[in-house]
C-alpha cells in the first residue's frame, strides 16, 4: 500500500488501484514453527484453512502413533480432543500453568485441564517444545520438550497463535504492527501519529479497537462472529456522513465444544482479577464462572451452562456490581471470588513497532514506526 496520501493499493501482479474509500480486512494466518526445517517435515501441521483441516483429518484416519499438540489454547485443546474422540493418544504441551490460561485465567484454565486429563489426555503444562527430528526420509519421529522429556510422535499440530497480516502495510503511514491496526470505535484507521484517518476501515482479526466498556481499551477480537459485525458498521461508516455513523461496541462472544462439553464467553474474561462461581457445579462440569473487575461484571464463562449466558451478558453492559447480589438457579455453596491467574500483563510481543517523534514545534511533531524482523 502507498502512503497514505497516495491513496492507492498495489497489488500482486504489479497493477495499482485508486480508492475513495478502503476496507483493510486482511485477517490472520496461523503462526508457523519458527524452524523452518522441521516445521517442513511430514507429519507438522497448523490449523488454518479448509485445506488445513483436512490434511489433519486424512492423517488422523492413518491412525498414528501418538499426536503432539503444541499450545493449549482453544485451538490446541479442540484438536486434543478430537484425536481423543477418535481414540488417538494425544500429548499436550502448554507453556502456561494450565490449558486456555491466556483467555481464562489458571483457576477455569485448571477445570480445563482436569477435564483433558479425565478424558486420556497426556496434558504437560509448564513446558515448551524445542525441537523436532525426523527420520531420513523427512517424516517427523520425535519431539523434545525444554525438561528434558522426548515424545515419539509422528503428527505434530501447531497451535501457537495467529500472525495479523500487515507486512504489505509497512510504511504505509497506518498505526500497524504484530497487534493488527488500531482504528476507532467507528472501524476508522489510526494512523502512525494516532490521528484518525476519513477514508481508511478496519474490520475483523486485522482489527483492534477501544470498548468503552472495557477503559476504552484496544481490543483485538479474533472470532467469525465479531468479523461479521464489525464489517457491517465498517460498510455502513464508509458510505455515511459523519453524524450518521455507528460505533462497535460488541459484547465480545465465543464459544468452543470440546470433550463433549460447550464452553461458551461473554464480555472479556482477561479484563478481571477476580473470578467465581455463579452457578452449577464445577465437579459435575456444569457451572458458570463470572469474572469481574474493581467490583463490576466484565465476563461469564458457562461450561454447559450456554443458556444462562444472556443474562450475565446483560449484567455485563449494565456493568451490574461484581459478585452478583442476587440469588441464582442452581447457586454454589461457595461463591467467594478468588483472583483470576491471567498471564503478566507487562508480557509484550517480541520485536514491536518502536516509535520514534520528532520536531519541536506542535506543527512539527510526527510520530513514525520503525520495524523490526520478527
Amino acid at each position: 500500500m502507498d502512503h497514505l496520501a497516495g491513496k492507492q493499493v498495489h497489488l500482486g501482479d504489479g497493477s495499482t488501484v485508486e480508492y475513495d474509500r478502503l476496507l483493510i480486512a486482511t485477517g490472520a494466518r496461523a503462526r508457523p514453527w519458527p524452524n523452518q526445517a522441521e516445521a517442513a517435515l511430514d507429519g507438522v501441521f497448523v490449523l488454518r484453512t479448509r485445506d488445513d483441516a483436512a490434511g489433519l483429518r486424512r492423517r488422523l484416519a492413518d491412525r498414528p502413533r501418538r499426536v503432539l499438540v503444541i499450545g493449549a489454547g482453544f485451538t490446541g485443546s479442540e484438536v486434543a480432543s478430537a484425536c481423543r474422540d477418535q481414540d488417538v493418544p494425544v500429548t499436550v504441551a502448554e507453556r502456561g500453568a494450565a490449558p486456555l490460561v491466556g483467555t481464562l485465567g489458571e483457576v477455569i484454565g485448571a477445570v480445563a485441564g482436569d477435564i483433558q486429563r479425565e478424558h486420556g489426555v497426556d496434558l504437560r503444562c509448564g513446558v515448551t517444545v524445542t525441537g523436532m527430528d525426523g527420520d531420513g526420509d523427512g517424516r517427523l519421529r520425535h519431539a523434545h520438550l525444554s525438561n528434558g522429556a522426548t515424545i515419539d510422535t509422528d503428527v505434530a499440530v501447531v497451535a501457537l497463535g495467529a500472525i495479523r497480516n500487515v507486512e504489505w502495510l509497512l510504511g504505509s503511514g497506518l498505526a500497524v504492527g504484530p497487534w493488527g491496526v488500531a482504528c476507532d470505535a467507528g472501524c476508522r484507521a489510526v494512523d502512525a501519529n494516532g490521528l484518525v484517518t476519513d477514508d481508511v476501515f478496519v474490520a475483523g482479526d486485522v482489527a483492534r479497537s477501544p470498548h468503552p466498556a472495557y477503559d476504552y481499551q484496544f481490543l483485538a477480537v479474533e472470532h467469525w462472529g465479531n468479523a461479521v459485525t464489525q464489517a457491517g458498521v465498517a460498510a455502513h461508516n464508509m458510505i455515511n456522513a459523519a453524524a450518521d455513523r455507528w460505533p462497535h461496541v460488541p459484547n465480545p462472544v465465543f464459544w468452543s465444544a470440546q470433550f463433549g462439553i460447550n464452553i461458551k464467553s461473554v464480555g472479556v474474561p482477561t479484563y478481571a482479577d477476580q473470578v467465581a462461581i455463579a452457578q452449577g457445579s464445577v465437579a459435575a462440569r456444569r457451572f458458570v464462572a463470572v469474572y469481574g473487575y474493581r467490583g463490576r461484571v466484565t465476563a461469564a464463562v458457562g461450561f454447559d451452562q450456554g443458556k444462562w449466558l444472556e443474562s450475565y451478558q446483560k449484567m455485563i453492559d449494565a456493568a451490574e456490581p461484581f459478585p452478583p447480589v442476587f440469588r441464582e438457579v442452581d447457586e454454589p455453596d461457595d461463591r467467594h471470588p478468588v483472583p483470576v491467574g491471567l498471564p503478566d500483563p507487562r508480557i509484550r510481543p517480541v520485536y514491536p513497532a518502536t516509535v520514534v517523534v520528532t520536531g519541536h514545534d506542535p506543527s512539527e511533531r510526527r510520530a513514525e514506526l520503525v520495524y523490526h524482523d520478527r
